[in-house]
């Protein structure tokens, strides 16, 4: 597999569990649920050991803010169509911004290692 390509699966990875894990947190109840809990903390942990493994290749900054740029879309949309927590357009309209910025910098960015 092409090393770039395994960096950026790995961070996809990544962004994935610690949504898995964030909605976990919700469903938690504040820890008060074990189960939920347990989830959220796996998910967690495997989140942060891919993250570092994508570190080794991305620029922490730049994968932080793909980590978390593409993390708060993902979360929105999880709490909007699961938790049926609403966005208006102003939210819409910066999650919209957001992607935005991560595509640029994986896009145009040097820093990235295309």
């Amino acid at each position: 597999m092409n090393p770039l390509l395994a960096t950026y699966l790995a961070l996809a990875t990544a962004i994935a569990l610690e949504v898995i894990g964030t909605t976990f947190l919700q469903k938690s109840e504040q820890f008060s649920r074990l189960v939920p809990t347990v989830l959220m903390a796996v998910s967690y942990l495997g989140a942060f050991y891919l993250l570092s493994i994508a570190l080794k290749t991305i620029p922490i900054g730049l994968a932080y803010a793909m980590w978390s740029g593409l993390g708060i879309v993902l979360i929105s949309l999880i709490g909007y169509f699961l938790f049926q927590q609403s966005l208006d357009l102003p939210a819409i309209l910066g999650l919209s911004l957001i992607i935005l910025g991560v595509v640029i910098v994986n896009v145009f960015s040097e820093s990235v290692g295309h």
